[in-house]
């Protein structure tokens, strides 16, 4: 039997949750630094808006390594319609990259809760190997009641194996103690918590089973389509697509741009910083190179990549502004 053909058995799984700006992302890029050399890795990554950024920063940044499989599900929840979304992608993933680990990032405003539901279901049961939990979190966001009190938020504390409280550097005397105190009162007795910068993490944080149990969410998934979504559709003529969310409390915008749409990578700086949004992520063609762009309520971050296919970005907010699709095309290039 070839390994193609091969059942593919027991993988090992992780989700990686939190909520918006706890640096789910950048904890998936630091695993994937250390990931053992001849092993085969795939992320499913979920976003809120039907956009697609994370997809994109992830496989910039791994660059031209083939053992690093990625695929996105954009537009809301991927549990949501049954899991037919996530399992749908899940099934491609798999028989592509057939992985030695699979790292699932669910959206920051999604239900882990029912992700690890469509996980659990009979059919994924021989497929895969549900390993610990780690949810990310920033302990100054305990200061923010929108935060405190979202049941996504809480959710995500209370099916942790293991609660990294990221961004350490940059809390006050008191968010630690505020922390345990609150996450006391939300997770299970055996949760590890750990503190760490820049959503730096070992390996070892990834074995070993969930101690969460859940019943499974079984469904129907014959003789359907996924729905289709801006990133799957064709260019107009102007050259650029719209893409609209909203839910939890929040509204997302964002836009693709067509690959022959090039932007002046200082009109676009200006107008990224003077963004007052709950999160935005980018990657954008200039004319002095590609660069993704990554703006949380501590800093905009610029980091240059080799290449990507298409310009993205993805606005998370309270309230969109209609004057930002004529200032990002302000920003291009006229050849």
């Amino acid at each position: 039997m070839s390994v193609k053909s091969a059942p593919i058995l027991s993988v090992p799984t992780n989700i990686i949750t939190g909520f918006l700006g706890a640096g789910k992302t950048s904890a998936i890029l630091n695993l994937l630094k250390h990931k053992p050399e001849g092993e085969r890795w795939a992320i499913l990554v979920n976003e809120f808006g039907e956009i697609g950024v994370d997809g994109s920063l992830v496989e910039g940044h791994a660059g031209i390594d083939t053992d690093i499989h990625i695929r996105e599900v954009p537009g809301g929840c991927m549990c949501c319609a049954a899991g037919l979304p996530m399992q749908l992608a899940l099934n491609q993933l798999l028989r592509r990259a057939r992985p030695h680990r699979l790292l699932i990032e669910p959206t920051g405003l999604g239900h882990p809760f029912e992700v690890l539901q469509t996980l659990s279901a009979n059919h994924n049961r021989e497929v895969l190997s549900i390993e610990k939990t780690l949810t990310l979190v920033d302990a100054r966001n305990l200061q923010d009641e929108r935060y405190a009190s979202h049941e996504t938020f809480r959710q995500q504390l209370s099916i942790a194996d293991v609660v990294v409280a990221n961004k350490v550097d940059l809390y006050g005397p008191d968010d630690r103690s505020a922390l345990e105190s609150y996450i006391s009162e939300l997770c299970h007795p055996n949760m590890e918590m750990i503190y760490t910068e820049y959503g730096e993490l070992d390996l070892e944080h990834l074995a070993g089973p969930t101690v969460i149990c859940v019943e499974p969410a079984d469904a129907d998934h014959t003789d359907k389509s996924p729905p289709l979504l801006a990133q799957d559709l064709p260019f107009p003529a102007c050259g650029f697509i719209t893409a609209v969310n909203e839910g939890e409390g929040f509204e997302s915008i964002g836009w693709r741009f067509s690959p022959q749409k090039v932007f002046d990578r200082g009109r676009l700086l200006a107008f990224l910083r003077g963004l007052d949004v709950e999160r935005m992520k980018a990657i954008f063609i200039t004319a002095t190179g590609v660069f993704a762009y990554n703006l949380t309520r501590d800093a905009l971050t610029e980091t240059e990549l080799d290449d990507c296919s298409e310009s993205r970005i993805e606005i998370i907010t309270d309230t969109i502004n209609i004057d930002w699709v004529n200032n990002l095309t302000s920003c291009m290039v006229d050849y």
